[in-house]
């Protein structure tokens, strides 16, 4: 039996959903946790395809495993192409879904710290800003010149080619400039902030700058304290700043509204999929009883 105070949680989401001229959501870690993605923990989706690096090495988490220190790089190769087949192969996530049907007719724009493309895959790209990078591309390591490359083909041949828990020397991918090895292009020491990275910031400012008058939600999902500054930071201070904004946290542990906006701010501290999924529910319910 659901809680009056849940149900509530649930009816006030949909109303700020409905009113809203333009939607802000904040996507992180937590979002493809909910859907049974967790990158933080040993479970059994990473023993499945992570299990022989694992064992080998140690490794308790597909986010540990990529930041392992290897001792050659066609071990560390043979982990990234496994990572990035993985994130290739993964279908696009219920919870996902539901957020897509709940923001249907609505304008929204889309930031996230997420780089597993779940959320690329699910909406429209041009709304989407993958802030923290994406396990698609590879930049040169040296960042020796301003471009990303598209990987997949390149992943399929290493994966196909690894051999226990490395990949053949020649496979190492390298720079076509300077002949040095690539690099994930995600957040790293060596990250490119380049034009890539510049476009979607350019493209979730030009959104903010348009709405910010205009009554808007943010709407943060499994935001968590980690690096607070790319998503929760700039919520709270634009929801305090901007006239007509409103916030809602979704987050079992993470969920918190500051004194400063308690007004203007909702802390829904469940599981992401149950909400959404309830969330979906109510409105398709309401949708048959207004017809």
């Amino acid at each position: 039996m659901l809680s009056q105070q849940y149900q509530e949680q649930i009816k006030t989401l949909l109303q700020k959903i409905k009113e809203a001229d333009a939607i802000v959501v904040g996507g992180a870690a937590g979002m493809s946790a909910a859907n049974g993605h967790n990158w933080y923990e040993t479970n059994e989706t990473f023993l499945k395809h992570f299990g022989k690096f694992a064992e080998k090495y140690g490794i308790e988490n597909i986010f540990y495993g990529f930041y392992h220190r290897y001792s050659t790089s066609e071990e560390r190769w043979a982990y990234i192409a496994t990572l990035i087949k993985f994130v290739n192969d993964t279908e696009v996530g219920q919870t996902y879904l539901d957020l897509l049907q709940l923001l249907q007719d609505k304008d929204y724009f889309i930031v996230t710290t997420n780089q597993d493309t779940q959320f690329s895959r699910a909406f429209p790209e041009e709304k989407v800003s993958p802030i923290q990078g994406d396990w698609r591309y590879f930049q040169c390591s040296s960042r020796c010149h301003d471009y990303i490359y598209f990987n997949k083909e390149q992943v399929e041949n290493m994966f196909a080619n690894i051999e226990g828990t490395r990949i053949p020397t020649e496979l190492i991918p390298t720079c076509p400039t300077c002949g040095k090895e690539m690099e994930p292009w995600v957040r790293s020491y060596v990250f490119l902030e380049g034009n890539s990275y510049r476009k979607e910031l350019i493209k979730y400012n030009q959104y903010l700058i348009k709405n910010k008058d205009r009554k808007i939600l943010f709407l943060e999902l499994g935001v968590g304290t980690m690096t607070p500054m790319f998503i929760k930071e700039p919520f709270w201070n634009m929801t305090y700043n901007f006239p007509n904004a409103y916030y809602i946290t979704i987050n079992p542990k993470d969920a918190i509204v500051p004194q400063e906006i308690k007004e203007k701010g909702l802390a829904i501290k469940e599981d992401i999929a149950m909400v959404l999924q309830d969330a979906v529910m109510r409105k398709k319910r309401m949708m048959t009883v207004s017809k």
